[in-house]
């Protein structure tokens, strides 16, 4: 096996052959430029490297260009005549043309099958990043999924969450007595928001069947590793949304996958598109774990390459642990474009050759300065590669050879029906059904006694003793709630629900398998 992925041509005349190591590849990498250098071509050559190579990879096609990876590029596309002269520029001699095994996804289940999560298994931190919640209002969904957790109620899409929502704030005197304040203005808000959410299309997000770490895993008969492209053209009006759900990908990924140390190769490689999206306006304890992730995330052999139009966009804690590098143009129209630009040459090690920061502001389009771990993880001189050109088609394929794609796709009927089983919305009904019953029924059985109470408490009109029918409904409410309540706190203090769940470094529910 080939342990390179061939990537270009660099050096004096673009002679010497540029490869990425496959035992480093997941060590991370970026590819970073202004739009229109040529970032889309080289993630479609990373994409086939790797597939090549037997490894799986996780892609968003934030523009859509990116499906032409299921179809074999031709001779008679209208760039074939400059990707041959690239290609013989380069000596890529061996230079054919062939598609990629691929999988497409769609959150809204219209241009891949369909890919869900639970809101359990997205966890209270993403899901108060997603919101926008203030720190109060995040620690009363805390309280909610705490609650949920110990209770047995799965939260399985939106409604279960609501639901819970209302329960809490109907209980809330109760629960502040055990957890904190718990206000209805801050359930309010998140009840608000959780609406704006469902109206940017999120309730399709949450649900089952969710979706199965293994099925991104796949490799053809061939050998070759599956591509699953995720359209996100549509996704990308609703940008927190985006972010948060990759962000949720990646984490389960981190918890679920088992330590492999340095493989040969990684196990997936998963890219990040429009990276600026994850980290805007983010709060640092919400960039520290993601951090913490991305440094973890290797030894599961995954490799994980941001794309974005500028370095500067990734934070630096997490910039120094991106070894692989194509960095295409930058432009320098301002003072503030000009260090920004300094800054990312300033990260590269030099070449005797060329000053980095003037190669960086021209090399052209299909042509990225580069950067790839050698020997022992040592990161290697900088170069001035030309990208090789792709073997698939460069564009998107038509919407007809979409749906065939799909229909003849292994997943086909796996995912495209939702389930509905019994979670935390359908078991607080039933306990309120239960409640409503059980009131009505004490009501009726007063109202029946109330000609005996009437009499009984004539015959003692001079003794001062009176028998009053209290309000059966709020009694018995009360009551009811108390007695969960008090068998709650006695679990949690005798350490016996053993029903609460781990969650894992970003909230998620940590499954174990």
């Amino acid at each position: 096996m080939n342990d390179h992925i061939f990537i270009g041509g660099g050096g004096v005349d673009y002679a010497d052959r540029q490869g990425l190591t496959l035992k480093y590849a997941n060590r991370h990498g970026l590819v970073a430029g202004a739009t229109g250098t040529g970032k889309t071509v080289t993630l479609q050559i990373l994409a086939e490297g790797f597939s090549n190579a037997g490894v799986p990879v996780f892609l968003s096609d934030v523009k859509g260009d990116l499906s032409g990876l299921a179809k074999s590029g031709t001779a008679e596309h209208k760039l074939h005549g400059p990707f041959m002269e690239r290609a013989e520029k380069i000596g890529f001699s061996d230079y054919t043309y062939h598609a990629c095994p691929v999988t497409f996804w769609d959150m809204f289940g219209e241009q891949g099958h369909p890919v869900r999560t639970t809101v359990s298994e997205m966890g209270p931190l993403l899901l108060a990043q997603l919101l926008e919640l203030t720190e109060a209002q995040e620690g009363i969904l805390n309280i909610a999924f705490r609650l949920a957790d110990e209770e047995g109620m799965p939260l399985l899409d939106l409604k279960d969450l609501q639901a819970l929502l209302v329960w809490v704030g109907e209980n809330a005197k109760e629960l502040s007595l055990r957890y904190g304040n718990v206000s209805a203005q801050s359930i309010g808000a998140i009840q608000r928001r959780l609406l704006v959410l469902e109206n940017q299309g999120a309730s399709q997000l949450f649900g089952e069947p969710a979706l199965e770490l293994s099925d991104l895993m796949r490799t053809d008969a061939a050998g070759k590793g599956m591509v699953n492209i995720l359209a996100s053209d549509k996704l990308m009006g609703a940008p927190k949304l985006y972010a948060t759900f990759l962000l949720w990908l990646l984490s389960e990924l981190f918890e679920e996958l088992p330590e492999v140390g340095d493989p040969d190769k990684p196990k997936l490689v998963f890219f990040f598109d429009e990276a600026h999206l994850l980290f805007e306006d983010a709060p640092k304890a919400l960039v520290d774990k993601v951090e913490q992730v991305a440094r973890l995330i290797r030894s599961k052999g995954v490799g994980v390459y941001f794309i974005t139009q500028n370095p500067a966009d990734v934070p630096e804690g997490i910039l120094g642990q991106l070894g692989n590098r194509f960095q295409h143009a930058l432009r320098a129209f301002t003072a503030k474009d000009r260090k920004e630009l300094r800054l990312a040459a300033e990260t590269y090690r030099e070449n005797p050759r060329f000053e980095t920061e003037e190669a960086i502001r021209e090399v052209g389009v299909g042509e990225a300065v580069t950067s790839m771990l050698q020997k022992k993880g040592v990161p290697g001189i900088v170069e001035r590669t030309l990208i090789r050109p792709p073997s698939s088609q460069l564009g998107p394929i038509t919407k007809a050879e979409r749906k065939a794609h799909l229909q003849a796709s292994d997943m086909a009927g796996k995912y495209d029906q939702p389930l509905d089983r019994k979670s935390a919305f359908e078991i607080l009904k039933e306990r309120a059904d239960k409640a409503a019953a059980e009131a009505a029924e004490a009501e009726e059985k007063a109202e029946e006694m109330e000609p005996v109470l009437r009499e009984f408490n004539a015959g003692r009109r001079y003794s001062g003793a009176r028998v009053t029918r209290s309000s059966s409904r709020s009694t018995r409410r009360g009551a009811s709630f108390g007695e969960a309540m008090t068998k709650m706190v006695v679990k949690e203090l005798t350490g016996t629900t053993g029903r609460r769940m781990v969650r894992g470094i970003l909230g998620g529910l940590f499954k174990g398998r």
